[in-house]
């Protein structure tokens, strides 16, 4: 895993413990149900799934099916993270697997940005791998 910490203009934090903190939400994000998340997400966050879901912004994020549906299991790998101040970045591919899905394979980058003392998700975007695609290494 990659942590880069740039210059701080927010409020002073240990960068290892806010970057555990942001991966266990965003595993949580995966695998909590939708109250969860939405607690944890920026009333105005924008997400981008692949179609049928499309972009989604704000309370339109947690009536589309999909979206509400939680995984059972999610493994990230090839981490990266970035620290500026009163934001972070989170970029990963992800391998979930769900009831009706095994196996699902994206990359994926979300943003948060701090509220007061609460990390809040803004962004979240998953770009399926294809079946067969060859993993780097």
């Amino acid at each position: 895993m990659t942590t880069r910490t740039l210059p701080s203009t927010g409020p002073a934090s240990d960068p290892v413990t806010t970057t555990a903190l942001l991966w266990d939400m965003e595993q949580r994000f995966w695998t909590e149900g939708a109250d969860s998340a939405r607690r944890m997400s920026s009333k105005d966050a924008i997400c981008v799934f692949p179609e049928p879901s499309g972009i989604l912004h704000g309370s339109d994020l947690w009536r589309d099916r999909a979206v509400a549906q939680r995984w059972r299991s999610i493994e990230m790998t090839d981490r990266i993270t970035i620290l500026s101040g009163p934001a972070a970045t989170l970029a990963y591919r992800a391998r979930a697997d769900r009831s009706d899905v095994v196996g699902h394979v994206a990359l994926c980058i979300s943003t948060y940005a701090l509220s007061g003392a609460t990390w809040l998700r803004v962004t979240h975007q998953e770009t399926p791998v294809p079946e067969g695609a060859a993993s780097p290494g």
